[in-house]
């Protein structure tokens, strides 16, 4: 078995820190995608959940599709709310994203160590050859 790593020393963290982690992994079809913030360009966004959900997600999916899979391919979902109270939010961006391909999911509250609402990681698979 060969193990891809997708992203080394492209993470960046608050104030463009690099992040001494791969952004995935990959080995006989299965692609680890690490936890995901809402941030651009090593900063995360303004807004509360609506948005800061958009930008996590966004990032987690740009990574699935950069290794060569698509939302489809994505089997389990990890998301961590800062609040609770934010979970119905969350739901609905969610679904607009796995809508029509529902991967398994589990959702816990979470202090974060950046200041955002939000973080996503996922497992993805695909049949290789």
């Amino acid at each position: 078995m060969t193990i891809k790593r997708h992203g080394v020393n492209e993470a960046k963290g608050s104030g463009r820190q690099a992040l001494p982690f791969a952004k995935a992994t990959e080995a006989d079809g299965w692609l680890y995608v690490s936890g995901q913030t809402p941030m651009v360009e090593g900063e995360v966004i303004d807004g509360g959940i609506v948005p800061q959900a958009h930008q996590a997600i966004s990032n987690m999916i740009s990574i699935v599709e950069a290794a060569g899979y698509s939302v489809a391919d994505i089997m389990r979902v990890g998301v961590w709310l800062d609040d609770p109270r934010d979970f119905w939010s969350f739901n609905k961006i969610f679904a607009q994203y796995f809508g029509d391909h529902p991967p398994a999911r589990a959702c816990v509250q979470s202090a974060m160590v950046v200041d955002c609402k939000v973080e996503v990681d996922c497992i993805a698979f695909r049949k290789t050859t």
